[in-house]
Order: structure tokens, then sequence, then C-alpha cells
């Protein structure tokens, strides 16, 4: 649970990380809504555009694989069981410090990747994402700004 909880981190005006609050809320909005068969995701008497929830699936997708991505490797380089690799990971996504082993203890390498995890969590896998496609794509056109209509990362 506690894993869960630091993956879905702080709330979108915070310092801390994770996938933010509100983009776990719009996400079971949007599974609330297929399964109740609406076709628009609603709250409060408000429509939450398409392309707010596919930013939040986004973010989400961007999050977990590099939770899962991070957790691998370091579940290869260090000798420790993997739900406490998983647990630092998921504390340095969500910028929690919470550790179940001394980090002092890992290869540099794992360090390395833990601070590459806390800096993405804090600035969030879509903007770095965003930063580095802009940065690879020659169309300028690509990159289209949100609608900040709610904030969801």
């Amino acid at each position: 649970m506690t894993i869960i909880l630091m993956f879905i981190g702080a709330s979108p005006a915070g310092t801390g990380g994770g996938i933010k609050t509100t983009t776990a809320g719009v996400l079971l909005l949007a599974v609330l809504s297929v399964i109740k068969g609406r076709h628009d995701v609603e709250v409060f008497g408000r429509r939450i555009s398409y392309a707010i929830v596919n930013r939040a699936l986004a973010i989400t997708v961007i999050s977990f694989a590099l939770l899962i991505s991070v957790s691998m490797v370091l579940s290869i380089l260090e000798p420790y069981p993997l739900v406490d690799v998983l647990f630092e990971t998921a504390s340095a996504l969500g910028t929690v410090g919470l550790a179940t082993f001394n980090n002092g203890d890992l290869k540099d390498l794992s360090k390395i990747l833990i601070i590459i995890t806390m800096f993405a969590g804090r600035v969030g896998p879509l903007t770095l994402t965003l930063a580095f496609a802009k940065r690879l794509s020659n169309n300028k056109d690509t990159l289209k700004y949100p609608e900040g209509k709610v904030m969801v990362g």
C-alpha cells in the first residue's frame, strides 16, 4: 500500500513527486465513466476533456515504465529483495525519502539511477519526455500546450 501511495505522490501545487493525486483521480474517473457506459468523463457537473484524460494516462504509463525499468536494473545490480528495491524506487519517484536499506551501500550506478528517478519524479515524467521529444524533433509544430483547466501532473 505504501508503494502505491508513493507512486501517486503529492498534489499538483505541492513540492512532492509522483504522478500527483489529481492524475490518479482523473484516471479513476475515466475508468468509472467506462464502467458506467458514459461517453464523457464528468465530475462535479463538469466535463473533463479527452486531452486531460490522455495526458493523465501518459503520465501514469511513463511513470510506471520508469518505476519498473529502474527497479529491474537495481534488482540485477543489488543483492536486496525485489520488494525492497521496488520500495526504494517508488520512494525516489515520489521524492519521499524512505528506504528499507542503507542507500550508502548502493553501487555507484544504482545511486545515479536513484538520483535520475528522483529528478524525474520531481520535475515530472511527462515534462521530461516532452522536453526530450521536442529536442529530438525537427518539426516545432508537434508540441502543443495543455488546456490547463485541470492540473493533473
